[in-house]
């Protein structure tokens, strides 16, 4: 048995890419004969409030599943005030040197970026020549912020590529999402041990007896986080609904502001379903014609980890965020793609869309792409091997 503990900032019964993609990580190296601890903060995200189960307490240890997680006190904030962010980062990181400072720590460490802040605190206390430290990195920061506007180039700019550089050097192994963060992190250290690991879904899935009417308006879904870096408010008011339904799941920063919209334009064909459990998404998405993955600006770095969920699901795609997404929907046939941030395109698209792309037989080819080319568990033993 080999002992590892994994540093995140997401993880059940939080939802999300982040929470689900660390979850089976766990669960899967457990199945491989590893003793897996979890660090993590007390659930909040994403309303930035600590769950009502575990509020008032400093610590909570659980078992599940064999996998043993400490939940360590954090301020808990989603606030826009760029301060208070950080204060909560910094807390979770204080909390962090605290449980360093009082428990054994194992010779296996995978640390999740970003946050920044936290990554750089478990590498700095945690580097050792007798520890490997494995940084799984599933975003590029600072350089995501600056795309999505969060940054200018400054002095806290600067400060944080900083930070990221001394992650990557003190690092012995990068984990990356998306081979364009591997070449980022090539292009500093060349010499760095990396591996591609991106978010595969373990789960099964069955396939809907869907039959598309021609008659009737083509049925779209997004389901995720709405968030400024997906633009989902600026979707529901830029798409020519003359051919399509639009159906939203989800909840985030925009998510007051799409209800208004569709209270105030209900000529706008915008239904919005609130939040549901994974399992009961999957469900539902099955029942769609196909699938939206938008993002507002193109982000280097980012591959949307519904593009691997929503193909184990046979569900179609409609791309619409540029770079290595892109790409991985033409290679594999999983969809369309419109040209980002081109929202007249995105609509000419929408309205070429086949019927006959939207059928069983296709649906059955996306998944068996999935089956081939996304696959966990295969990945996951490549993982192994290399940790």
């Amino acid at each position: 048995m080999k002992d590892i503990l994994i540093i995140t900032n997401y993880f059940p019964p939080e939802t999300g890419a982040a929470s689900n993609r660390i979850y089976h990580l766990a669960e899967g190296l457990q199945k491989y004969n590893f003793v897996v601890t979890v660090v993590t903060p007390l659930p909040n995200y994403p309303k930035g409030e600590v769950f009502k189960a575990y509020r008032g307490q400093f610590k909570h240890t659980s078992t599940e599943n064999d996998i043993t997680i400490h939940r360590l006190w954090l301020y808990a904030s989603n606030s826009k005030n760029k301060l208070l962010r950080l204060f909560a980062m910094l807390s979770y990181s204080f909390s962090l040197i605290w449980f360093f400072m009082w428990n054994k720590i194992p010779k296996k460490v995978i640390i999740q970026s970003p946050p920044l802040l936290v990554a750089f605190t478990s590498v700095f206390f945690l580097r050792s020549k007798n520890r490997k430290v494995i940084l799984n990195v599933s975003d590029l920061w600072p350089l995501a912020g600056l795309e999505l506007g969060a940054f200018k180039k400054n002095f806290s700019y600067k400060l944080l590529e900083k930070i990221e550089r001394f992650n990557y050097k003190h690092a012995d192994l990068i984990l990356g999402q998306s081979q364009e963060i591997l070449s980022h992190v090539n292009s500093i250290f060349p010499k760095k041990e990396t591996f591609l690991y991106r978010n595969y879904p373990d789960f099964d899935a069955a396939l809907p007896n869907l039959q598309t009417d021609s008659s009737m308006k083509l049925k779209m879904v997004y389901a995720g986080l709405l968030g400024v870096a997906q633009g989902i408010l600026k979707l529901c008011q830029e798409l020519d609904y003359t051919k399509v339904q639009f159906h939203i799941y989800g909840a985030g920063a925009e998510q007051i502001a799409i209800q208004e919209l569709i209270k105030k334009y209900p000529e706008l064909d915008i239904i919005y379903h609130g939040e549901i459990s994974r399992t009961a998404l999957h469900q539902e998405l099955i029942n769609y014609d196909f699938t939206i993955i938008p993002l507002l600006n193109r982000i280097y770095g980012s591959v949307p980890s519904k593009i691997f969920e929503y193909a184990r699901l046979g569900i179609p795609m409609l791309y619409f965020g540029g770079g290595e997404g892109e790409y991985l929907i033409k290679k594999h046939e999983l969809g369309w793609v419109a040209e980002s941030s081109n929202y007249k395109d995105l609509n000419t698209v929408i309205s070429k869309i086949e019927l006959s792309k939207l059928e069983l037989t296709n649906r059955k080819k996306i998944q068996l792409t999935a089956l081939e080319n996304f696959d966990f568990n295969n990945q996951l033993i490549q993982l192994v091997e290399v940790i």
